[in-house]
Protein backbone atom coordinates (compact mmCIF):
# COMPACT_ATOMS: atom_id res chain seq x y z
CA UNK A 1 0.00 0.00 0.00
CA UNK A 2 1.13 3.55 -0.59
CA UNK A 3 1.90 6.00 2.17
CA UNK A 4 -1.63 7.42 1.71
CA UNK A 5 -2.86 4.48 3.78
CA UNK A 6 -2.44 3.27 7.34
CA UNK A 7 -2.42 -0.41 8.19
CA UNK A 8 -4.88 -1.54 10.83
CA UNK A 9 -5.83 -4.79 12.53
CA UNK A 10 -9.32 -5.88 13.49
CA UNK A 11 -9.77 -6.22 17.26
CA UNK A 12 -13.47 -7.06 17.22
CA UNK A 13 -16.19 -7.66 14.63
CA UNK A 14 -19.60 -7.38 16.26
CA UNK A 15 -22.63 -8.60 14.33
CA UNK A 16 -25.79 -6.83 15.52
CA UNK A 17 -28.08 -8.47 12.96
CA UNK A 18 -27.67 -10.55 9.81
CA UNK A 19 -26.76 -7.38 7.91
CA UNK A 20 -25.35 -4.90 10.47
CA UNK A 21 -21.83 -5.10 11.89
CA UNK A 22 -19.28 -2.97 13.72
CA UNK A 23 -15.51 -3.21 13.33
CA UNK A 24 -13.17 -2.08 16.09
CA UNK A 25 -9.71 -1.52 14.68
CA UNK A 26 -6.27 -0.92 16.11
CA UNK A 27 -4.24 1.42 13.91
CA UNK A 28 -1.65 4.20 14.13
CA UNK A 29 -3.05 7.40 15.63
CA UNK A 30 -5.25 9.27 13.19
CA UNK A 31 -6.28 12.88 13.69
CA UNK A 32 -9.94 13.62 12.92
CA UNK A 33 -12.91 15.61 14.18
CA UNK A 34 -15.97 13.92 15.63
CA UNK A 35 -18.54 13.59 12.85
CA UNK A 36 -16.04 13.00 10.06
CA UNK A 37 -15.61 9.95 7.83
CA UNK A 38 -12.68 8.15 6.24
CA UNK A 39 -12.19 5.55 3.54
CA UNK A 40 -11.34 2.04 4.64
CA UNK A 41 -10.11 -0.57 2.19
CA UNK A 42 -9.19 -4.17 1.52
CA UNK A 43 -6.91 -5.64 -1.13
CA UNK A 44 -9.18 -7.76 -3.36
CA UNK A 45 -7.76 -9.57 -6.40
CA UNK A 46 -4.85 -7.15 -6.52
CA UNK A 47 -7.04 -4.06 -6.33
CA UNK A 48 -7.64 -1.74 -3.44
CA UNK A 49 -11.40 -1.50 -2.88
CA UNK A 50 -12.44 1.33 -0.57
CA UNK A 51 -15.54 3.11 0.67
CA UNK A 52 -16.30 5.83 3.20
CA UNK A 53 -17.26 5.03 6.80
CA UNK A 54 -17.95 7.51 9.58
CA UNK A 55 -16.02 7.17 12.81
CA UNK A 56 -18.22 5.81 15.58
CA UNK A 57 -15.56 6.43 18.22
CA UNK A 58 -14.75 9.88 19.61
CA UNK A 59 -11.35 11.29 18.62
CA UNK A 60 -9.73 10.49 21.96
CA UNK A 61 -10.55 6.77 21.80
CA UNK A 62 -7.43 4.68 21.08
CA UNK A 63 -9.42 2.23 18.92
CA UNK A 64 -11.20 3.17 15.70
CA UNK A 65 -14.74 1.93 15.20
CA UNK A 66 -16.85 1.73 12.04
CA UNK A 67 -20.51 0.74 11.61
CA UNK A 68 -21.50 -0.97 8.39
CA UNK A 69 -24.35 -2.62 6.55
CA UNK A 70 -23.85 -5.56 4.23
CA UNK A 71 -24.72 -4.81 0.61
CA UNK A 72 -25.18 -8.41 -0.60
CA UNK A 73 -23.68 -7.92 -4.07
CA UNK A 74 -21.22 -5.23 -3.03
CA UNK A 75 -17.50 -5.71 -3.58
CA UNK A 76 -16.44 -4.64 -0.08
CA UNK A 77 -19.04 -4.82 2.68
CA UNK A 78 -19.58 -8.62 2.65
CA UNK A 79 -15.82 -9.09 2.98
CA UNK A 80 -15.56 -6.53 5.79
CA UNK A 81 -18.35 -8.35 7.61
CA UNK A 82 -16.34 -11.58 7.48
CA UNK A 83 -13.15 -10.12 8.97
CA UNK A 84 -11.89 -11.78 12.14
CA UNK A 85 -9.73 -10.45 14.98
CA UNK A 86 -6.18 -10.11 13.71
CA UNK A 87 -7.18 -9.56 10.08
CA UNK A 88 -5.72 -6.53 8.33
CA UNK A 89 -7.44 -3.63 6.63
CA UNK A 90 -6.35 -0.20 5.44
CA UNK A 91 -7.44 3.25 6.51
CA UNK A 92 -6.87 6.43 4.50
CA UNK A 93 -4.83 9.16 6.15
CA UNK A 94 -7.24 11.94 5.13
CA UNK A 95 -10.50 12.02 7.13
CA UNK A 96 -13.06 14.42 5.68
CA UNK A 97 -16.58 15.71 6.08
CA UNK A 98 -18.42 18.76 7.37
CA UNK A 99 -20.73 17.09 9.88
CA UNK A 100 -18.57 18.57 12.64
CA UNK A 101 -19.27 20.96 15.48
CA UNK A 102 -16.82 23.55 14.16
CA UNK A 103 -19.26 24.06 11.27
CA UNK A 104 -22.39 24.35 13.44
CA UNK A 105 -23.66 27.68 14.84
CA UNK A 106 -24.78 27.98 18.44
CA UNK A 107 -28.32 26.95 19.36
CA UNK A 108 -30.23 25.91 22.44
CA UNK A 109 -31.06 22.45 21.08
CA UNK A 110 -29.04 20.30 18.70
CA UNK A 111 -31.02 17.64 16.81
CA UNK A 112 -28.96 14.71 15.49
CA UNK A 113 -31.25 13.00 12.99
CA UNK A 114 -30.28 9.72 11.33
CA UNK A 115 -31.41 6.61 9.51
CA UNK A 116 -29.66 3.24 9.64
CA UNK A 117 -25.87 3.40 9.83
CA UNK A 118 -26.14 7.18 9.47
CA UNK A 119 -26.19 7.27 13.27
CA UNK A 120 -22.43 6.58 13.32
CA UNK A 121 -21.11 10.18 13.22
CA UNK A 122 -23.61 11.21 15.88
CA UNK A 123 -22.33 8.50 18.23
CA UNK A 124 -18.91 10.08 17.88
CA UNK A 125 -20.21 13.62 18.39
CA UNK A 126 -22.35 12.72 21.39
CA UNK A 127 -19.30 11.42 23.25
CA UNK A 128 -17.30 14.66 23.04
CA UNK A 129 -17.13 17.27 25.79
CA UNK A 130 -17.45 20.09 23.26
CA UNK A 131 -20.97 19.08 22.29
CA UNK A 132 -22.21 19.18 25.88
CA UNK A 133 -20.53 22.50 26.60
CA UNK A 134 -22.20 24.17 23.62
CA UNK A 135 -25.79 22.90 23.65
CA UNK A 136 -28.32 22.81 26.49
CA UNK A 137 -30.28 19.98 24.86
CA UNK A 138 -29.22 17.22 22.50
CA UNK A 139 -31.77 14.99 20.75
CA UNK A 140 -30.56 11.86 18.98
CA UNK A 141 -33.09 10.53 16.45
CA UNK A 142 -32.62 7.11 14.85
CA UNK A 143 -34.95 5.59 12.26
CA UNK A 144 -34.72 1.95 11.20
CA UNK A 145 -36.90 -0.71 9.57
CA UNK A 146 -37.01 -3.22 12.43
CA UNK A 147 -36.56 -2.78 16.18
CA UNK A 148 -33.56 -5.13 16.25
CA UNK A 149 -31.72 -2.53 14.15
CA UNK A 150 -31.79 0.01 17.00
CA UNK A 151 -28.16 -0.60 17.86
CA UNK A 152 -25.72 1.04 20.29
CA UNK A 153 -28.40 1.55 22.94
CA UNK A 154 -25.92 1.19 25.82
CA UNK A 155 -23.62 3.80 24.30
CA UNK A 156 -26.51 6.19 23.72
CA UNK A 157 -27.83 5.77 27.27
CA UNK A 158 -24.50 6.95 28.66
CA UNK A 159 -24.42 10.15 26.59
CA UNK A 160 -27.35 11.95 28.20
CA UNK A 161 -28.98 12.69 24.85
CA UNK A 162 -32.76 12.51 24.50
CA UNK A 163 -33.27 9.43 22.35
CA UNK A 164 -36.16 9.21 19.88
CA UNK A 165 -36.57 6.13 17.70
CA UNK A 166 -38.60 5.29 14.60
CA UNK A 167 -39.42 1.80 13.37
CA UNK A 168 -41.12 1.67 9.98
CA UNK A 169 -41.86 -1.98 9.18
CA UNK A 170 -43.23 -3.36 12.43
CA UNK A 171 -44.95 -2.17 15.57
CA UNK A 172 -42.34 -1.44 18.26
CA UNK A 173 -43.33 -0.26 21.74
CA UNK A 174 -41.55 2.97 22.65
CA UNK A 175 -40.78 3.87 19.04
CA UNK A 176 -42.64 6.14 16.65
CA UNK A 177 -44.07 4.63 13.47
CA UNK A 178 -43.45 5.84 9.94
CA UNK A 179 -40.81 8.19 8.64
CA UNK A 180 -38.96 11.14 10.16
CA UNK A 181 -40.12 13.82 7.66
CA UNK A 182 -43.80 13.16 8.41
CA UNK A 183 -43.13 13.36 12.15
CA UNK A 184 -41.38 16.70 11.69
CA UNK A 185 -44.34 18.00 9.71
CA UNK A 186 -47.08 16.86 12.09
CA UNK A 187 -45.27 17.64 15.36
CA UNK A 188 -44.83 14.05 16.59
CA UNK A 189 -41.04 14.39 16.70
CA UNK A 190 -41.24 17.44 18.97
CA UNK A 191 -43.80 15.75 21.18
CA UNK A 192 -41.61 12.66 21.56
CA UNK A 193 -38.55 14.75 22.43
CA UNK A 194 -40.46 17.19 24.64
CA UNK A 195 -38.75 20.11 22.92
CA UNK A 196 -39.65 22.71 20.32
CA UNK A 197 -38.08 22.45 16.88
CA UNK A 198 -37.92 25.99 15.54
CA UNK A 199 -35.47 28.36 13.79
CA UNK A 200 -35.02 30.45 16.92
CA UNK A 201 -33.73 27.67 19.15
CA UNK A 202 -32.64 24.66 17.09
CA UNK A 203 -29.97 23.36 14.75
CA UNK A 204 -30.55 20.08 12.91
CA UNK A 205 -27.83 17.76 11.63
CA UNK A 206 -29.00 15.10 9.16
CA UNK A 207 -27.24 11.90 8.10
CA UNK A 208 -28.80 8.91 6.37
CA UNK A 209 -30.47 7.74 3.22
CA UNK A 210 -30.98 10.28 0.42
CA UNK A 211 -34.78 10.16 0.59
CA UNK A 212 -34.77 11.07 4.28
CA UNK A 213 -32.25 13.86 3.74
CA UNK A 214 -34.32 15.38 0.93
CA UNK A 215 -37.73 15.04 2.59
CA UNK A 216 -36.61 16.02 6.10
CA UNK A 217 -34.88 19.11 4.71
CA UNK A 218 -38.09 20.06 2.91
CA UNK A 219 -40.13 19.56 6.09
CA UNK A 220 -37.71 21.75 8.05
CA UNK A 221 -37.68 24.44 5.35
CA UNK A 222 -41.47 24.56 5.55
CA UNK A 223 -41.01 25.47 9.22
CA UNK A 224 -38.87 28.47 8.32
CA UNK A 225 -35.48 26.80 8.66
CA UNK A 226 -32.76 26.93 6.00
CA UNK A 227 -29.59 25.09 5.10
CA UNK A 228 -26.52 26.28 6.94
CA UNK A 229 -23.64 27.75 4.98
CA UNK A 230 -20.52 29.48 6.24
CA UNK A 231 -21.42 32.74 4.51
CA UNK A 232 -25.12 32.44 5.31
CA UNK A 233 -25.68 30.80 8.71
CA UNK A 234 -28.74 28.59 8.90
CA UNK A 235 -30.33 25.77 10.84
CA UNK A 236 -29.77 22.57 8.80
CA UNK A 237 -26.49 20.70 8.24
CA UNK A 238 -26.57 17.72 5.88
CA UNK A 239 -24.03 14.99 5.12
CA UNK A 240 -24.43 12.33 2.46
CA UNK A 241 -21.78 9.99 1.12
CA UNK A 242 -24.13 7.36 -0.23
Amino acid sequence: MSDKWLSGNVIENRHWTESLFSLRVEAPRLSFEAGQFVRIALEINGQRIARAFSFVNPPDDPLLEFYGVIVPQGPLSPRLARLKPGDALYIARNPAGFLVLAEVPDAETLWLVSTGTGIAPFLSLARTETLWRRFRNVVLVHAVRYARELTYREVIAKTGARYVTFVSRESAPGSLAGRIPAAIADGRLEAAAGLELAPGNSHVMLCGNPAMLKDATAALVSRGMRKHRRRAPGHITVESFW
